[in-house]
């Protein structure tokens, strides 16, 4: 019996598991909160849980900041936005229509989208410097607080006790600890794949072009799927639109301040491009009757595999 195959098998199916029930928890707890301190699961999405599934960008970036080499933070968080749009948003549509509000075609979007315009500005001046990655963490700040200020100002009608039956507290660990299972989980799961795909003879390009590139994004993945699956599919664009924008405004502008970020020009146009397409057509998308329709789930995942064919060949 090969005894190291079976391992990375069972941490294939440990990953599987902690993915799953991860971003089932990750769902319930945010809502909860989202109930008891009067915000719309809209604003959870963008912030708690957002930022929570970001966190491993957030780390990789600030690692390679920290050890000289800060333009591998701008691909990092680059690669993670168009699969945050193409690949996330493109799976959860195709399993279920997901509707969005008001408030996130008029300010969460267009916010998204400004970062972004404004990040590829900076970087195709060749250096994001530590005044630009302040202004954007400050920027990042600011929304924070408007929309948490916004949203509580517009829920202030639900009642706690009725429509939040799971105590703060526990929510609050809920939250931190299915966080904790999405990204050991995935870790589990890229470690397992990997270790699955060498014992069978391939190739470690091929490794990277399916096991990491996807296992990467599994995190956001598998909380928008388990949000769409229990009917918050606000939540779920949510948190796309709030992973993009604490991407760009926190994980570069933190790398950034850690160490400017140089050559932030050379090789990386045709990428900020798709980003920004993909960004606007999502716009698109959301604003014909405020859905994301399952072809336009379709649509999403065809570009997402064209852009990863095209990269790599």
């Amino acid at each position: 019996m090969d005894y190291t195959l079976c391992f990375n098998i069972g941490l294939v199916i440990l990953g599987f598991v902690l993915l799953i029930k991860g971003g089932d928890f990750l769902v319930d707890g945010a809502v909860a909160i989202a109930r008891r301190a009067h915000l719309s699961p809209m604003v959870i999405g963008l912030t708690i849980v957002g930022f929570g599934t970001s966190a491993p960008e957030l780390l990789v970036s600030m690692q390679a900041a920290l050890a000289g080499s800060p333009g591998i933070a701008v691909g990092n968080v680059v690669g993670s936005n168009i699969a945050n749009v193409a690949l996330i948003l493109g799976v959860t549509a195709i399993i279920r229509v997901c509707s969005t509000s008001r408030q996130t075609l008029a300010i969460d979007t267009p916010f998204m989208i400004a970062s972004s315009i404004a990040f590829v500005a900076v970087a195709m001046c060749g250096t994001i410097g530590r005044i630009a990655g302040a202004v954007g963490v400050l920027a990042l700040v600011a929304f924070i607080c408007w929309q948490v200020i916004n949203s509580r100002k517009n829920n202030q009608e639900s009642d706690d006790d009725a429509e939040a039956p799971m105590a703060l507290w526990k929510a609050l660990m809920l939250v931190v600890v299915s966080i904790a299972a999405l990204s050991y989980g995935a870790d589990w799961l890229i470690e397992g794949a990997r270790g699955i795909a060498t014992k069978m003879g391939v190739s470690e390009r091929i490794i990277g072009l399916t096991v990491i590139a996807v296992g990467t994004s599994l995190p956001e993945l598998f909380a928008s799927i388990m949000a769409a699956r229990k009917g918050e599919t606000d939540m779920a664009i949510g948190n796309v639109i709030g992973s993009i924008t604490f991407n760009i405004l926190s994980v570069i502008g933190i790398s950034a301040i850690i160490c400017p970020i140089t050559g932030t020009n050379e090789g990386f146009l045709f990428d900020y491009l798709v980003m920004l397409f993909l960004e606007v057509l999502l716009w698109i998308f959301l604003f014909t009757n405020r859905k994301l329709e399952h072809w336009e789930g379709y649509a999403l995942l065809l570009i997402y595999i064209s852009y990863i064919a095209y990269t790599t060949i």
